[in-house]
C-alpha cells in the first residue's frame, strides 16, 4: 500500500511530462505536413551531369 503513495505522483508528473511534450511538438509545428517529406524524398532527383567537351584532338579521329 505504500507504494501506491510513490506511485500515484510519480505517473502524474509523468503524464504532466508526456502532455507536455506534446503541447510543444504541436505548437513548433511537428504535424503540420506528415505527408510531405515522404513524397519530397521520392521527387528529390539529381541533376543529370553535364556533357563532357571533347578536346579538339579527339573530335578530328573520329571524323
Amino acid at each position: 500500500m505504500e507504494s501506491v503513495y510513490l506511485l500515484i505522483p510519480v505517473s502524474v508528473i509523468l503524464v504532466f511530462g508526456i502532455a507536455l511534450a506534446f503541447w510543444w511538438s504541436v505548437r513548433s509545428g511537428q504535424f503540420d505536413d506528415l505527408e510531405g517529406p515522404g513524397f519530397r524524398i521520392l521527387m528529390d532527383d539529381n541533376p543529370p551531369p553535364k556533357p563532357v567537351e571533347q578536346p579538339e584532338s579527339d573530335k578530328a579521329e573520329k571524323v
